[in-house]
């Protein structure tokens, strides 16, 4: 089979290689999927430069989300599942013609749905769900903020808060992702390139306050964030990609400090709470909360309750230029890449 292999770190054009490879076989309780398409992650963007511990060493094969169909069952496998097109979280190897994942989370999927689509559920649609929903849970007329909203997480996250009614703020980084916003029902976008989205929502909001903070970016924007919180807010970091913004023990040094410093005493006090998620942990530890989290979305998208997700595809001879736009910030939604 045929595989994108990370050969080295820094540039895409230099990082990747097509390379050839043994097919995966599946133990037991896995299935082996032949790959239509795989999905983009910013961690993967994390991962060719270095900067992301959780990869295996060079030469590798990363990669967290697929979309095919099923041709190789594991021992104990659900028979069912053969031969149907899926979509699964892999603990890497995604960016290969097959792949091995378990089959708790691997979930059939209808033969409509785009490959970019497919490969959002199972990873952004998931995480957004699990934040929203299972680590925490949102409820008609919160005050939501959701950072990086234009991005594959943030696009779940809006759809979500629109289902309880709640008061949505957005943030991001363009002119054209703040009309999309705007279009999509967002009561307040905030241009993060133009203004300080504290000031913004103190201005909107006085002394009141938000409900929840869903925050990708880390750093100073989750201590900003906390300042803002009304008593029994909640703030949900699944994501720091802050800290691509420059390597080194400097860098990260500065990351943390810009987390801030938080003592139990201040979360009781003030009634405040801090919940991080990593759906790498809670699929190695607890893959039964992600099988929940996907059958969820996926109804969700089957029963038309919130729309497919935005997303665009790519084909695998065009890798570096899809790692660029995701790198840029300036991709909306999913970017997937399919082996034709």
């Amino acid at each position: 089979m045929q595989a994108v292999v990370l050969v080295k770190y820094g540039n895409p054009e230099r990082a990747f290689e097509l390379r050839e490879l043994n097919k995966p076989e599946p133990k037991e309780g896995e299935v082996r999927i032949k790959v239509e398409a795989f999905g983009l992650n910013y961690a993967d963007v994390m991962a060719r430069k270095g900067m992301y511990k959780d990869a295996p060493p060079l030469p590798a094969v990363i990669g967290y989300d697929v979309v095919g169909h099923v041709d190789k069952l594991g021992p104990g496998a659900d028979e069912e599942l053969l031969g149907q097109r899926v979509v699964a979280l892999t603990r890497f190897g995604g960016y290969a013609e097959y792949v091995v994942a378990n089959q708790l989370v691997a979930h059939p999927i209808n033969n409509e749905l785009s490959n970019a689509a497919s490969t959002a559920l199972a990873t952004q649609y998931s995480t957004a769900y699990y934040a929203s929903n299972m680590a925490t849970n949102i409820f008609e007329g919160d005050h939501v903020l959701i950072h990086a909203a234009a991005g594959g997480v943030g696009l779940a996250l809006i759809q979500l808060a629109k289902l309880k009614n709640c008061v949505i703020y957005a943030t991001a980084s363009s002119d054209m992702k703040i009309k999309m916003l705007e279009d999509l029902g967002v009561n307040y976008p905030i241009n993060s390139e133009e203004s300080e989205f504290v000031e913004e929502i103190e201005n909107i909001r006085g002394s009141d306050g938000l409900d929840i903070i869903f925050d990708s970016i880390g750093g100073k924007s989750v201590k900003k964030g906390f300042r803002l919180l009304s008593p029994g807010g909640r703030i949900v970091c699944y994501g720091g990609s802050k800290r691509s913004d420059g390597s080194g023990i400097i860098n990260d040094l500065k990351l943390a400090i810009g987390f801030g410093i938080y003592s139990p005493i201040s979360f009781l006090m003030q009634s405040k709470s801090f919940i991080g998620v990593n759906m790498l942990r809670i699929s190695d530890e607890r893959p039964s909360s992600i099988k929940m989290a996907m059958e969820n979305i996926i109804e969700l998208i089957n029963n038309k309750t919130i729309p497919e997700p935005i997303g665009r595809a790519f084909p695998v001879s065009d890798i570096s230029e899809a790692h660029n736009l995701l790198e840029s910030r300036e991709s909306v939604g999913k970017l997937a890449i399919e082996w034709k």
